[in-house]
């Protein structure tokens, strides 16, 4: 299992190992509001006192009795090959909301990835994670929704997605930081399933409500990143890494 100091920079100065107290009145009120389904589980993680402060399903996903999983557990069980892109989004992401001082709670991101089952077999996840609260501009705290996934096919290319305000914000600084990964956007792999179904950039644009140069700024960044050199690859290369059906 990676350790701490193998996390990025950000992440490392801001995550402990200290597991959520469940018997304090805020946790319980907590289990009270936040619900989960099935093969999920959740958490909120205080930056204000760097610790868990709630946790809850993690036995079922990862193995890990609620009142022991951590911060650094959560980070550090991404499967190797998906810890560095997960460790840099993560970064790259909190850095950028942190860098807001309106609407924070609106900004949340996702990614795919498989994680280290406490019994040393891999989890396919979808972990999402957002602003749970913020004070006078500043982020306080997070909250994560991590949940078995079983239908997910992985391939060599992350997949991610940003949401809030400020997506395209969001997204395109996330992409600039992250471009040098074998990953990809929402926004790019649905701009690039409509070109592989044989529309035109104009006439995706017109279905996004977008200009034709915002979806050449989706599509064409990914024939550098992907080592592809036309159309036809590019999409044989998104079929064979599950990015497209």
């Amino acid at each position: 299992m990676s350790t701490q100091l193998e996390f990025g920079n950000l992440t490392r100065s801001m995550v402990t190992t200290t597991p959520a107290d469940l018997t304090t009145a805020e946790a319980i009120e907590l289990k009270k509001i936040i619900l989960h389904f099935p093969e999920e589980a959740v958490y909120i993680y205080s930056f204000k006192e760097n610790r868990m402060l709630y946790a809850d399903g993690w036995e079922d996903v990862l193995g890990y009795k609620d009142t022991e999983i951590n911060m650094v557990t959560i980070i550090g069980s991404s499967v190797p090959a998906y810890a560095p892109f997960s460790n840099e989004l993560n970064d790259k992401a909190i850095k950028f909301i942190q860098s807001k001082r309106k609407n924070l709670e609106q900004y949340s991101f996702s990614i795919e990835l498989k994680k280290i089952h406490k019994n040393g077999t891999e989890v396919p996840v979808v972990a999402r994670v957002g602003v749970y609260k913020a004070e006078k501009g500043k982020l306080v705290s997070i909250i994560g929704r991590f949940t078995i996934t079983r239908s997910l096919r992985f391939g060599k290319v992350m997949r991610y997605a940003s949401y809030g305000s400020g997506k395209n914000e969001f997204e395109e600084e996330l992409n600039k930081s992250l471009f040098y990964h074998l990953a990809i956007s929402d926004k790019e792999r649905d701009a690039l399933e409509m070109a592989a179904n044989g529309l035109s950039f104009k006439e995706i644009a017109h279905k996004l409500k977008v200009s034709p140069s915002a979806i050449e700024k989706r599509i064409n960044p990914l024939y550098k990143r992907f080592k592809v050199k036309s159309l036809t690859h590019l999409v044989n290369f998104a079929k064979d890494n599950h990015i497209i059906n």
